[in-house]
């Protein structure tokens, strides 16, 4: 994570999302512009949260982690999202954890702040009764599809999440095959059917498995074999 001590660059993400107004003149002072590197973890499931992140740029993946140590993939988000608003609202520590797919921006905001001066903003709560709800719709049915879809939606659906983000035309991801365990553990498969889709979707000519890396070949065909993206 770093600072960027920017305003004018913090002011034009602002006006961008037209979001000026869900933060009052005393907490205005206190926002901070930060940016996280791809693959970056924002936060962690269990940590202690501090601040409310507001999505204004890039790609972030979200993923749940069971007692147990199982992972598994809830959704990809692209801007205008938050991270660590039900955390704020509850008084609890993080509940998932966050990592960039790509160059992320967020707009942050330490707790002690948003305490002082707008508990009982009617705009920022406004704006956060929205994110919340929609998150929770969003979790609701992407543990629905994990369930119901086969593995090759699945995988179609995380790869093109992972290799492509429509707020940056020069982001080309790559899926490294050292992380295919955790690929697997994310969609909700075994490492051995994992590697049988991806063999599968190269003999289709849908990706390529090439110097460690899954690349992507063929977005619409990929695209049509994740029927929709099931992950955003």
């Amino acid at each position: 994570m770093k600072e960027i001590k920017d305003r004018e660059q913090l002011d034009h993400f602002l006006q961008l999302h037209q979001i000026e107004s869900i933060f009052n003149e005393h907490v205005m002072p206190h926002l901070s512009l930060y940016s996280f590197n791809q693959g970056e973890v924002i936060c962690t499931c269990g940590e202690t949260s501090q601040y409310l992140y507001v999505l204004v740029k890039g790609k972030i993946k979200i993923y749940t982690t069971s007692s147990e140590g199982k992972t598994l993939i809830l959704s990809f988000k692209k801007p205008l999202d938050a991270v660590g608003d039900i955390e704020y609202v509850q008084g609890t520590d993080i509940l998932n954890t966050v990592e960039a797919v790509s160059s992320v921006y967020m707009i942050g905001i330490h707790y002690r702040w948003l305490k002082k001066y707008a508990s009982d903003y009617s705009p920022l709560l406004q704006f956060l009764l929205k994110i919340i709800s929609q998150k929770f719709f969003i979790k609701s049915n992407s543990l629905s599809f994990n369930l119901m879809y086969p593995v090759e939606v699945r995988l179609a659906s995380y790869l093109l999440s992972v290799s492509f983000d429509e707020s940056d035309s020069q982001f080309q991801g790559q899926l490294s095959t050292a992380s295919l365990g955790d690929a697997a553990n994310l969609i909700g498969t075994s490492y051995r059917h994992l590697n049988r889709v991806i063999q599968q979707f190269c003999t289709e000519g849908l990706v390529e498995r090439n110097k460690g890396f899954i690349l992507v070949k063929n977005r619409e065909g990929l695209n049509a074999r994740a029927n929709r993206n099931i992950y955003e």
